[in-house]
């Protein structure tokens, strides 16, 4: 087959189809046998290694005579001193290792916030919405519009009861409103899923970063179903859209410390108070992206509950580039010049996510990747650092080391470029490319919805891995790994149930 372009055409759509030799063609093939022959071979190295050790002790011991028993017997009996000392210092050892090791967090279960229909915005109603609030001049009309074509989103996400006024009624109240409904909303799912009585909850962790009143969203939902006095509560504000992982690793940590409870993590955000009306081509983006949506997550330390649970906690990742300027500044809510507050973007976003991306597998890789790719991916190192050869950096395939991808839904260009730098396949990014058309940006809560996604195909199996990445302001990059602890089947009233047999859609550019 000669390389040469092909062109088809399926209901007026053309597609250009590039055609490859086929000596190129099996080369490739070859190379993936050979990659994957190798990543076997070093994986099961020690195994192989250990099973001649064993045949050969085996024919020794075989070959011994009832004489060379009994001699092995007295010289044991010889050295009882030893190994009764051996013996004590195993058992110390053991018994300092259970006592002191992490305990297990399980996720016992989680729900997502689905508003009702009348809060829907089809990209129509939304741009008609614009025009007539009389706030944008017709550029801005127009670069909503681009941004909207562009973004990935569907026409059933939601925005706020307050926006869906002409003019948009943004409140206090408002905003209370939407923070009740959507956290509410999912806790009381929760609730019902698992039959947890709320006074059982030791640690109550809060995200959402531009909606802070006072008394906290914390203190509303300790406030809402009486929990109890002692209860450990955090809220964490402006942190961003990686703040969900963020909540997981303080739970995380406060199930070290505390003993036999739950802790319930609730992530979203608030748009109301929070929806730009001026001008500023990179503070409007936002308005086109962001949507409603909310999370409830129920963690457990218990032993009992491993059972029941649907994950179970394996790593948390952290990265932090807000010793940078550039990086600081790139997500930064502020004033534009008529006064009008919003959150900027910066054009070098995309630059900075992938900076931060980079550091965050740097350490992610070593704790998840297979020795295989470990090993290529430092002789890569070693060739480039110390013998100037000229080669590209060796980008580890994670696809060995995960399942499923629950890439944050922040906007279709975050989906492209982790599909492209991660070389994942359209499957590996599907749970993020639908969750941003059917709910758009919802935000810290975004990972979860995808992995509703995942579950409601019915693609989750016993032992399968999930790595859930998402970023957020200030710039971070943030992973949480999950280890599926049973064939995952949906949970009730899912996002999902009613529209899940129309996914995937297909994309046209």
């Amino acid at each position: 087959m000669d390389q040469g372009v092909n062109a088809t055409t399926s209901g007026g759509e053309v597609r250009i189809h590039q055609t490859r030799r086929l000596p190129d063609f099996l080369q490739s093939v070859n190379l993936k046998y050979v990659k994957l022959g190798y990543h076997y071979l070093i994986s099961n190295l020690l195994t192989l290694c250990i099973i001649p050790l064993i045949a050969v002790t085996l024919i020794e011991l075989s070959q011994m005579d009832v004489d060379d028993i009994r001699q092995l017997w007295l010289h044991l009996q010889y050295n009882l001193v030893s190994i009764v000392i051996c013996s004590a210092i195993l058992v110390f050892g053991l018994t300092v290792y259970v006592t002191n090791r992490p305990r297990p967090v399980y996720l016992v279960d989680y729900a997502c916030y689905k508003a009702p229909d009348h809060l829907k915005a089809p990209s129509s109603r939304f741009m008609d919405h614009s025009r007539l609030t009389g706030d944008f001049d017709d550029s801005s009309l127009e670069f909503q519009r681009k941004i909207l074509e562009r973004s990935g989103l569907g026409d059933e996400t939601y925005v706020p009861e307050a926006m869906h006024y002409v003019p948009p009624r943004p409140s206090m109240a408002a905003a209370r409103e939407e923070a009740e409904q959507v956290m509410y909303g999912a806790l009381e799912n929760l609730f019902s899923n698992t039959n947890v009585n709320p006074k059982d909850i030791g640690v109550l962790v809060v995200n959402c970063s531009l909606f802070n009143p006072t008394p906290s969203l914390s203190a509303m939902i300790v406030n809402k179903y009486k929990l109890r006095g002692n209860i450990r509560s955090f809220n964490l504000g402006g942190m961003g859209c990686s703040a969900g992982v963020i909540a997981v690793d303080l739970a995380k940590d406060m199930l070290q410390v505390h003993r036999e409870t739950y802790a319930v993590v609730v992530s979203t955000e608030n748009i109301t108070q929070n929806w730009y009306f001026g001008n500023k081509k990179s503070m409007l983006i936002p308005n086109c992206l962001f949507r409603v949506g909310g999370a409830a997550v129920l963690l457990s330390n218990k032993s009992k509950d491993r059972s029941r649970a649907k994950y179970k906690l394996v790593h948390v990742v952290r990265t932090h580039r807000g010793a940078d300027d550039k990086a600081f500044r790139c997500v930064y809510q502020e004033q534009d010049d008529a006064g009008k507050t919003g959150v900027s973007l910066s054009k070098e976003l995309m630059a900075i996510a992938g900076d931060a991306l980079k550091t965050n597998i740097t350490t992610l890789g070593p704790l998840v990747l297979p020795i295989s790719e470990q090993l290529l991916f430092f002789a890569t190192l070693v060739l480039r650092k110390f013998f100037k050869a000229k080669r590209k950096p060796y980008i580890p395939d994670f696809k060995l080391a995960f399942d499923h991808f629950c890439i944050h839904a922040g906007g279709r260009a975050v989906i492209d470029e982790l599909e492209k730098n991660l070389q994942l396949s359209l499957t590996h990014v599907e749970a993020s490319r639908m969750a941003l058309h059917r709910f758009g940006n919802t935000s810290s809560s975004s990972i979860w919805y995808e992995l509703a996604y995942i579950e409601a195909k019915g693609r989750m199996f016993k032992g399968n891995r999930v790595w859930q990445i998402a970023f957020g302001s200030g710039f971070k990059c943030n992973s949480a790994v999950w280890e599926a602890l049973r064939n995952v089947k949906p949970s009730h009233n899912g996002p999902w149930e009613d529209c899940i047999d129309r996914y995937p859609v297909k994309f046209v550019d």
